[in-house]
């Protein structure tokens, strides 16, 4: 009688390494998985808009032009605040001017889309210092409330914007003062598909910096704008 080899048995020691290599997969799938989710809803996770609610003024901050100003007039019609307040961004106005170039400035801008929208003259202000960016808005938004004896704002932004300006706003304003910050559905942030697009990408990323300079405790400092 003729019997059959019996088959090799895998040490004990191949078994160990191959269970390994499988929980070193499966974990390297699901670090995978988790970094295409991350990545896919981090334009999602920036939009972090309040619902509208009743507001001392309407701010309309500079960028997305003309989407917020349009927000802010059917707002404003909606009756949330009886004024506007419009920041005044950096510009080339002053270059341009010496070169003969006439430029009038995104805050006239956004003033003239105001108009056009039916919002009347002495309801729009523009605030008058020269700004760089949020941090700096911000920054002036708050003195301009306390001395104007305001209490609640309501910022209109761009929605990937939102979050950012509700961190800067928490940083900066202290308390006694509100924040409603409201997005401008009209601005065509693709939130879900943010990478499909070179504009949104820019967004998204320039978020993220800010987000992160801001956790940090405002390193980088704006630059002071220059006087127009």
């Amino acid at each position: 009688m003729t019997f059959a080899p019996n088959p090799p048995s895998r040490s004990p020691r191949l078994i160990k390494v191959s269970t390994r290599a499988r929980l070193a997969l499966l974990l390297l799938v699901a670090i995978l998985l988790a970094g295409v989710s991350m990545f896919r809803g981090a334009g999602l996770w920036l939009v972090r808009p309040d619902s509208p609610a009743r507001a001392d003024v309407l701010v309309v901050l500079s960028g997305s032009m003309p989407y917020r100003a349009e927000q802010a007039a059917i707002l404003f019609h909606k009756g949330f605040a009886p004024e506007i307040w419009i920041t005044r961004p950096e510009s080339p106005a002053e270059i341009l001017a010496s070169l003969g170039i006439e430029y009038s400035g995104e805050e006239q801008y956004n003033r003239q889309v105001l108009l056009h929208a039916g919002v009347p003259g002495q309801a729009i202000r523009i605030l008058p210092e020269v700004v760089e960016n949020t941090q700096q808005e911000i920054s002036e938004i708050v003195p301009e409330m306390r001395r104007e004896g305001k209490s609640s704002a309501l910022i209109v932004t761009s929605p990937e914007h939102t979050r950012r300006v509700r961190d800067l706003w928490r940083r900066l304003a202290g308390k006694n003062l509100t924040a409603i910050v409201c997005q401008a559905p009209q601005d065509p942030f693709d939130a879900a598909h943010w990478w499909r697009d070179t504009r949104d990408v820019f967004s998204v990323c320039r978020e993220y910096l800010g987000l992160l300079n801001a956790w940090l405790g405002l390193p980088v400092r704006p630059a002071a704008p220059s006087s127009r």
